[in-house]
């Protein structure tokens, strides 16, 4: 869970801490608790110079910055994941194919094709489906008195949601979360073997379950102003389609990005209300004076929904690769030069947040960085944030005195911020 909030560092302490910093070396204690050596990094370090020759950038100012001159800054990784994954694994063939890493006209080409899927309209017909199953896995979790917050909540919800939106069979969903959670693992800064084989058998299953998924909706195709697999399929209207690999890259692009984020966002949030009871009240008595406003309890929500995901942020770096001699934060950087944004830290910026390392569910005004920016924004973020509003605000309305009833154990990793398991009881 979270540290109590930590007084200021000294200046040497903080000096010391960037001085020691390596992204491939982390210490024992930083996945419990990052934020402080964020703040030393941003103090001391915000452009950090690793000992590979890659730098990481913790400032918000500085990833504005990269996120907004995509022509200098690639989203390209095949030179990073060459000697990482190997050439031709599945791990490099996904990676380097999927629509977050790559550039356009690729990436131009599979987002619109997404985009159109996943208009205001379509969201907002998600809506009583997303409530029906919401109030499904609460009821199970009310008649056994509690459950895990992850596992029976948190994790069943995007699973579902973004099945439904390639229409997934639900009989063929069990393993979803499994895939999901060993291919985006493979994306920490340092992997051993067993997540490396892991990963790559995760690829390898997947991609044959999808085969069999393209055939059948290839011979039957759905609405394509709902179903985005046949929109994948279709592509664009006497425009260019996508070739197969591409095609079925950016399914396992779309079943693990709208898992995994969406699942740390519900879990986060409420196991940091466990944690910041005053908030929590708050939260709950400003629902209540909403009194069946529905766009008033949209808008209290929505606000809660961001703060979570600025203090928690689910994806915690982002990653360039510089296609020229140029600068950030006053720092040159040659052509090359791999940049690592930390998400999680540009979001506790306090030249950009007042007091960012408190949790202010009433907070305004606030720009955070959790679904990235620039022309690769998440192209998700208005459902993954219809999920949150849904999944919280309900949770809250059945179970307002919910208690965890051990410690919730986190996912273990630097890049993607969430828990595994969190047991909870209904007092």
């Amino acid at each position: 869970m979270h540290d109590p909030i930590t007084p200021p560092m000294t200046a040497a302490r903080a000096q010391a801490i960037a001085a020691g910093f390596d992204l491939r070396a982390l210490p024992a204690d930083f996945l419990a608790n990052p934020y402080p050596v964020y703040a030393a990094l941003r103090e001391s370090q915000p452009v950090r110079r690793m000992p590979d020759g890659s730098v990481f950038l913790t400032r918000c100012a500085d990833l504005m910055a990269v996120y907004r001159d995509a022509q200098t800054f690639s989203s390209d990784k095949q030179v990073e994941f060459a000697p990482k994954y190997g050439v031709g694994s599945p791990l490099f063939e996904h990676h380097t194919t999927s629509l977050v890493f790559n550039d356009p006209p690729l990436h131009t080409r599979v987002r619109r094709l997404i985009m159109g899927a996943l208009t205001r309209r379509a969201i907002a017909e998600m809506e009583p489906g997303l409530i029906a199953l919401v109030d499904q896995l609460l009821d199970a979790m009310d008649a056994r008195g509690g459950g895990d917050l992850i596992e029976d909540f948190a994790s069943a919800i995007p699973v579902e949601i973004i099945g439904n939106l390639l229409d997934v069979p639900h009989e063929d969903r069990g393993p979803l979360r499994a895939w999901s959670l060993a291919i985006l693992g493979a994306l920490e800064p340092t992997l051993t073997p067993q997540q490396q084989a892991v990963g790559n058998q995760a690829v390898t299953e997947m991609l044959a379950y999808l085969r069999t998924l393209v055939a059948a909706r290839r011979r039957r195709p759905g609405d394509p102003e709902r179903d985005v697999l046949t929109r994948l399929i279709q592509g664009e209207a006497g425009g260019e389609q996508l070739s197969e690999v591409e095609l079925l890259q950016n399914c396992i692009f779309l079943l693990n990005a709208g898992h995994e984020t969406t699942t740390n966002l519900i879990g986060n949030g409420l196991i940091a209300l466990q944690e910041f009871p005053d908030e929590r009240e708050g939260l709950q008595r400003a629902l209540h004076d909403c009194a069946g406003d529905a766009m008033a309890e949209e808008t209290v929500l929505g606000r809660a929904v961001d703060e979570f995901l600025r203090f928690e942020s689910s994806n915690q770096l982002g990653n360039r690769r510089a296609l020229k001699d140029t600068q950030v934060g006053g720092v040159d950087l040659p052509a090359g030069t791999l940049v690592t944004l930390c998400i999680g830290a540009a979001n506790r910026d306090p030249a950009q947040f007042a007091h960012p390392e408190v949790l202010n569910l009433t907070r305004e005004g606030n720009k955070h960085l959790a679904f990235g920016f620039g022309i690769h924004q998440c192209a998700g973020l208005s459902l993954a944030r219809l999920e949150g509003r849904i999944a919280i605000g309900r949770f809250l309305q059945r179970f307002p005195d919910y208690g965890l009833s051990a410690a919730p154990v986190r996912g273990g990793r630097a890049r993607f911020r969430g828990f595994l398991h969190a047991p909870f009881s209904v007092r």
